[in-house]
């Protein structure tokens, strides 16, 4: 079972960026179990669940996001652990 599981909404220039298929990289390398997907008001929401400092290091990615996003804001969001296998574009 995971220690933590929290959703991020991630808005500024993140759709079309390759911002989704970068998160699932980086979620993967942290060992990070969820998913990333865009949203239909521009945002993309990722759920992240693992330990506490795997989740940090992939909240902190997704302040940055790949080169060619432009992040203007985080919402951070704890939830329960659910249980995620994987991590994946939905």
């Amino acid at each position: 079972m995971s220690d933590v599981r929290c959703r991020v909404i991630v808005t500024g220039r993140v759709q079309g960026v390759y911002y989704r298929h970068s998160c699932r990289v980086v979620a993967r390398e942290l060992g990070v179990n969820g998913w990333v997907r865009n949203r239909s008001d521009g945002t993309v929401e990722v759920v992240a669940e693992g330990t506490r400092a795997a989740v940090s290091d992939l909240i902190g990615w997704c302040r940055e996001g790949p080169p060619l996003a432009d992040i203007t804001s985080l919402e951070i969001i704890d939830e329960t652990p659910a249980g995620e296998h994987d991590f994946r574009v939905v």
